[in-house]
């Protein structure tokens, strides 16, 4: 299932342009927790991406993993990672799918990734269970003002990744039974129609299973939580000479299955 927020309804998306709203329930946790025979659906309604809300708003938690794929620590030039690398984008960042984006500064770069939301929280979560804890994945695009990440000898993450707008999600949350193998699904970024990164998922050093068990031995994940969970090689700050936004590019980050996020940079 596919489902989006949409005038602040969820909201059952059936193709790219049809969907239905989800008319007893205020979230789309709340439509995940409704047996399919109890959801009171709308008529079918025409919809266009641009009307569709972030996902999940008002995350408790939201985590995001550095160094996740090997080809990128290397263009960044910092060592893999003995464990997760975990650090937060603050929720204030959080935006939708098809978003404005003002780059806070001359170094902001793109950074796109699959986004694990959880659905039931806990503690000491196993790695063979991990996935039952999920309720489903979508696009997320970490955006990062580098010129305030490497702003010290040893980099800082959290606030040059927490400008307004800087955490576009969604567009909608696809949940895992509409998924084969998520190994081979595939993120693309591009600049103004240019492929600055295409990887598979099986790149990944901690997937998903491993960073919800991990993060559960510390902290008590709750429902809504984000993990974004690390992004591959073709970042602008990893390139010769390097590339980073500017006002008039147009940034899109996908996923095969998952949809696509654009971003018109300001």
């Amino acid at each position: 299932m596919k489902i989006a927020m949409r005038h602040q309804k969820p909201f059952i998306i059936e193709d790219n342009e049809h969907g239905r709203s989800v008319l007893n329930a205020q979230s789309i946790l709340a439509v995940l927790a409704l047996p399919a025979e109890k959801r009171d659906l709308g008529p079918v309604e025409i919809f266009q991406q641009a009307e569709l809300d972030a996902p999940i708003t008002s995350p408790k938690q939201v985590f995001a993993v550095g160094m996740n794929y090997r080809d990128h620590s290397a263009e960044i030039h910092i060592q893999l990672p003995k464990a997760p690398s975990i650090f937060t984008k603050f929720s204030s960042s959080i935006a939708p799918s098809v978003i404005d984006v003002k780059a806070q500064g001359p170094k902001t770069d793109w950074e796109t990734e699959i986004v694990a939301v959880i659905g039931q929280g806990g503690r000491q979560i196993t790695t063979e269970t991990a996935m039952d804890h999920v309720a489903g994945v979508m696009v997320g695009e970490d955006l990062s003002d580098r010129a305030v990440q490497f702003q010290n000898d040893n980099p800082q993450f959290s606030m040059g990744k927490s400008f307004e707008n800087y955490a576009p999600i969604g567009p909608w949350l696809t949940t895992l039974d509409e998924i084969d193998d998520l190994d081979e699904e595939v993120i693309t970024t591009k600049l103004n129609g240019q492929t600055m990164q295409e990887a598979p998922l099986r790149q990944m050093i901690f997937k998903i299973p491993e960073l919800v068990h991990y993060l559960s031995t510390i902290c008590e994940l709750q429902p809504g939580d984000l993990i974004f969970t690390g992004t591959p090689s073709g970042t602008g700050v990893g390139r010769e000479p390097q590339l980073f936004l500017k006002a008039g590019d147009e940034l899109t980050g996908s996923i095969t299955h998952l949809g696509t996020l654009t971003m018109h940079i300001k």
